[in-house]
């Protein structure tokens, strides 16, 4: 495993990669409160495979750029997974994956520019338009208290406090019982200065404001409500804290055909970390068809 960085859609990303220099490219995503090292289980399998993983510190989170331009917008995170992935050369085999705000990105990327990868891997966000209905349901308005909050100029003062303490209550609700000492010191070392605060709470503040988005992207982000038009796999933890299995609907009635859905027996939210193994296997398999 090394570390790279690479010029993309005017910022600078750094992360980590693993696998042949001219193997075909697995772009790995990630979410929140998490890091690009949350992909270090996978990247071992990927890159016996064949595959050259990248897995990139998302906009605005350390060791990447935070935009100059202040946009969080699910179509800026899109348009970013479209530029890394031509700038590291990638061609017809190219996979995207991605998980919580990373799977977020993926649907919109694919959307938008569907010949850019084979096939794609989400996780533990399902497709927008399968789930519009959760959020008209008490329990998993419950569990997305922290989107609300967010919106909240308090948030810029509790979410930092006593070492980002918040961090950790929300990895305890969304897997309870992974020991995730290592991924929490991980995110807190990605978000602990005061601009990479803003940028993370800047993802979810996008979400609610348009005000925040650019209006050059408007149709890249109307793009998230298109079907998902490549064959895709999405995964979902059985105990997942942030998104209940209860309520991700029917993934598979919007996605394409050759598309598969994998609940990962008695995993969280951060499914990939708690279960590589399972999850490992589930994605080669579905990357070999």
């Amino acid at each position: 495993m090394a570390d790279f960085e690479i010029q993309a859609n005017n910022m600078t990303f750094r992360g980590i990669e693993e696998g042949p220099a001219d193997g075909p490219i697995a772009l790995l995503l990630h979410g929140f409160p998490d890091s690009h090292h949350t992909w270090r289980h996978l990247m071992g399998p990927l890159a016996d495979a064949g595959y050259r993983a990248i897995a990139p510190a998302m906009r605005g989170y350390a060791p990447s750029d935070v935009p100059a331009d202040g946009r969080y917008q699910t179509a800026a995170l899109s348009l970013d997974a479209i530029a890394l992935t031509e700038a590291l050369g990638g061609d017809e085999r190219a996979v995207l994956i991605g998980h919580d705000w990373g799977a977020i990105a993926t649907y919109g990327a694919v959307a938008w520019s569907p010949g850019t990868w084979r096939k794609a891997v989400a996780m533990a966000v399902p497709p927008t338009s399968a789930v519009a209905e959760a959020f008209l349901r008490y329990d998993q308005l419950q569990r997305s208290w922290y989107m609300f909050f967010f919106q909240n100029p308090l948030a810029d003062f509790v979410v930092p406090m006593d070492d980002l303490a918040f961090i950790d209550r929300l990895w305890a609700d969304w897997s309870p019982g992974y020991p995730a000492s290592i991924d929490i010191a991980n995110v807190k070392a990605a978000l602990r200065e005061p601009e990479r605060i803003a940028a993370a709470l800047g993802y979810y503040r996008a979400m609610f404001n348009p005000d925040l988005h650019d209006p050059d992207l408007a149709e890249v982000q109307d793009a998230l409500a298109l079907p998902t038009p490549i064959p895709t796999l999405y995964l979902h933890g059985e105990i997942d804290g942030c998104f209940g299995l209860d309520s991700i609907g029917d993934p598979l009635s919007v996605l394409p055909a050759g598309s598969g859905l994998e609940i990962i027996e008695g995993a969280g939210h951060f499914l990939h970390l708690e279960k590589p193994d399972a999850v490992a296997a589930e994605i080669l398999g579905f990357l070999e068809d």
